[in-house]
């Protein structure tokens, strides 16, 4: 009985994990990074902004998947920073795994932010949160 337990909340739990991967959510609080924080010019638009780890394969795909959109979207920019590097930082935004996607409007306020790798629909929509209002 106690084994049958264990793995309905194992299974559970590995959904509910599954269910928010990826996914953005509203950022509370008025952080901003700046020029001197991630070690680039903000875009234009926005800034995409990617928390990783030498040893993450989801870091991988998740760079590739903002390179491509950074490079198809005017006035967006994308930065890697590698979280082992820069724990002040990760402890400061409150980090918790790899990848982390903070979408950045031009002023540098975080707008929203994902953990785990997000779809590419996800990122548009984001980034459509973060240039929205200045239309």
């Amino acid at each position: 009985m106690i084994l049958l337990i264990a793995v309905v909340v194992t299974v559970i739990s590995a959904y509910a994990v599954k269910q928010k991967n990826g996914r953005f959510a509203t950022v509370k609080g008025p952080d901003r990074l700046a020029v001197d924080d991630i070690g680039i010019e903000l875009g234009e638009g926005a800034t995409l902004v990617q928390f990783s780890s030498a040893f993450c394969a989801p870091c991988r795909a998740t760079r590739v998947l903002l390179t491509d959109i950074a490079t198809k979207v005017d006035g967006v920019v994308t930065v890697d920073i590698d979280a082992e590097e820069h724990l002040d930082l990760v402890r400061r935004l409150n980090i918790l795994r790899t990848p982390t996607v903070l979408v950045l409007d031009a002023s540098g306020a975080i707008v929203t932010r994902a953990s785990g790798l997000p779809r590419r629909e996800q990122v548009l929509s984001a980034l459509g949160e973060a240039v929205g209002d200045r239309r």
